[in-house]
């Protein structure tokens, strides 16, 4: 860091030692967010209040969405004038970088067809199988024994647990595009603190069932109606450790998946019928978070 031209030191070749970096800051990441808001906000844009990072803007020639992380943006919109002087506003106020059409953003890749939109996690599922040494290895057709229990007290220790939480991580960050292997991630995520060879073991076949397809994700067609479809089930009594059920449920937009989970019942059911019951409250409450977004967009939905 050179020192600014205010600063007269008796010799050039001195510099600044810089002791706190911005992003050190408690406040920095909070104060870029707010500035950001503003501008945006001055602008006409409006703020959800189902996704704070979301920013819309409607008006007579068209319809600007502005998604945002940290300090990464996405436009999108139908007046490509408007997202152009959206783009200089930013610049001038930012200085951003344009890296044009949307390919690639946070590890997801995303494909345009006249068919539809594709989205996954191609190379990242790859360097996760690279950095794991799997990629010779021979790819499997499921992602786990489903005639398998897992719980506490199968399988003995292992010595380092830190791989298994590494790369039990890794995984769950692949489930934003890979819903197929939800259910195991979500399983296996019970054993963190107490991790054996058996779940070690079953977190390698999921990455051997991986590498059957590392691009697989979701497709959005063009061509797909605006009719929010919900599918629920549960799973009742179905952990040997607490008793608690499973609920797992998925929501669609026309023929794309846009939500999922598969999640362990906070509380313990006496019959199979209370499970089904508090899974179809579940999933009645995570229906409000696609319909208010659809909301922001001017969609409504009966």
């Amino acid at each position: 860091m050179t020192p600014p031209a205010s600063l007269h030191l008796s010799d050039p070749a001195l510099v600044c030692k810089l002791t706190k970096s911005l992003y050190g800051l408690r406040q920095a990441s909070r104060q870029w967010n707010f500035k950001l808001t503003v501008t945006l906000t001055i602008k006409g844009f409006i703020q959800s209040k189902s996704d704070y990072a979301l920013f819309t803007r409607g008006s007579l020639t068209g319809f600007t969405i502005v998604l945002t992380y940290v300090d990464d943006l996405i436009l999108v919109g139908n007046n490509l004038s408007e997202i152009t002087q959206l783009k200089s506003l930013l610049h001038n106020k930012f200085g951003i970088k344009n890296l044009g059409p949307l390919r690639f953003f946070l590890g997801f890749e995303i494909t345009r067809y006249s068919k539809g939109i594709s989205l996954n996690q191609r190379k990242y599922a790859l360097d996760l199988l690279q950095d794991t040494g799997l990629l010779a290895f021979k790819p499997l057709s499921t992602p786990m024994d489903y005639s398998l229990t897992l719980s506490m007290v199968v399988g003995s220790s292992i010595p380092d647990a830190s791989i298994y939480r590494r790369l039990l991580g890794r995984l769950v960050y692949l489930t934003n595009s890979r819903p197929d292997i939800s259910f195991v991630v979500s399983k296996l995520s019970q054993f963190l603190s107490q991790s054996s060879s058996i779940h070690l073991q079953v977190v390698l076949r999921v990455l051997w069932y991986i590498k059957g397809n590392p691009t697989q994700g979701l497709f959005f067609p063009t061509q797909s109606s605006l009719h929010l479809t919900s599918f629920f089930d549960s799973n009742w009594g179905a952990c040997p450790d607490t008793r608690r059920s499973v609920t797992g449920f998925c929501f669609f937009l026309g023929f794309a998946l846009v939500s999922w989970k598969s999640k362990k019942q906070t509380t313990i059911s006496r019959s199979s019928f209370e499970v089904e019951y508090r899974a179809l409250a579940q999933a009645s409450c995570e229906a409000q978070w696609p319909i208010y977004l659809l909301q922001d967009f001017g969609i409504s939905l009966t």
